[in-house]
């Protein structure tokens, strides 16, 4: 748990310097405030035990899958807005899809053979700082704003895999690796992206974002084989997951192991990632402005 506080924490530190105010006297009136709903269609992607290459910026094209979210905004200051937001998208990842074969990395993992798909719901809460400053209200807010976020999200995770028989089965109950994790999960979200004033009321906003977790099993994969002895009481589909003994999913139990420790699965001393990115339009929601009273 300490990587918590390696680079995201950085980050949310140093958004909270930009948020400061630079001048008391220019305070921003609450009659600039306003709120925004907004709608995403987005990418997503993943980075683990199943994936091209070992390396964080590994990823298969082929394997991006959409996503899509809704969220409110709430703009608080010049530069800082809050946004809570819910979105729903899955990952993938195939060993015999991504791995090479030819390669000493890559063979092991083809030989392992490992494929599978999750469903992730999110709800998210970020800090959004905008990098150029607006102390107008809506109508006079700049028409380009690049901007960068960090937050805090909770996530439900479901990884699957594909059986013999064609269909995809809930692999966290199986214990293919002898482990039950949890299946809701929290990660540090953040990023950054551009926001385009389209009209009046609407935005348009080109974003990335980064999802560092905490669990090294989004995919289902981290740790060594087990035994033969600890899968003979397994049913036949936990055994297959499992990648144990003839008949499963792995390849040949002959040489898998090529210049890797004999029995492991996974890299364990890295968590899993995923990242979003989309496209989302923003309506800005009238503020409602009341007049002062005279007597």
């Amino acid at each position: 748990m300490k990587n918590i506080f390696t680079y995201p924490t950085a980050l949310l530190l140093g958004l909270g310097l930009l948020a400061a105010p630079k001048a008391e006297a220019q305070q921003f009136s609450k009659r600039k405030q306003y709120n925004t709903i907004g709608f995403s269609l987005n990418a997503m992607n993943y980075f683990g035990d199943v994936t091209p290459e070992t390396n964080f910026t590994s990823f298969r094209f082929g394997a991006t899958r959409p996503n899509v979210g809704v969220s409110i905004t709430r703009r608080f200051r010049p530069r800082v807005s809050g946004r809570l937001a819910l979105s729903y998208g899955r990952i993938t990842g195939d060993d015999s899809k991504a791995a090479n074969e030819n390669s000493n990395d890559g063979r092991f993992r083809y030989n392992r053979n490992m494929s599978f798909r999750n469903d992730i719901l999110e709800a998210s809460g970020v800090i959004i700082v905008d990098l150029i400053e607006n102390r107008n209200n809506y109508l006079k807010r700049p028409d380009f704003v690049p901007y960068v976020f960090a937050g805090v999200a909770g996530f439900y995770h479901n990884p699957k895999g594909l059986y013999s028989n064609g269909e995809y089965v809930a692999l966290q109950p199986l214990k293919t690796e002898g482990t039950s994790y949890g299946q809701t999960q929290f990660s540090i979200p953040f990023g950054g992206g551009v926001r385009y004033r389209i009209n009046r009321n609407f935005d348009a906003s080109l974003e990335i974002g980064w999802r560092k977790t905490f669990t090294d099993y989004l995919d289902d994969v981290s740790g060594n084989y087990l035994s033969a002895d600890a899968v003979a009481g397994y049913t036949e589909t936990a055994r297959y997951f499992s990648g144990v003994g003839a008949g499963t999913i792995t390849r040949s139990l002959s040489s898998p192991y090529e210049d890797f420790n004999a029995g492991k699965r996974g890299e364990s001393s890295d968590n899993d990632w995923y990242i979003v990115t989309g496209l989302s339009l923003n309506y800005i929601l009238t503020p409602r402005i009341k007049n002062p009273k005279f007597r």
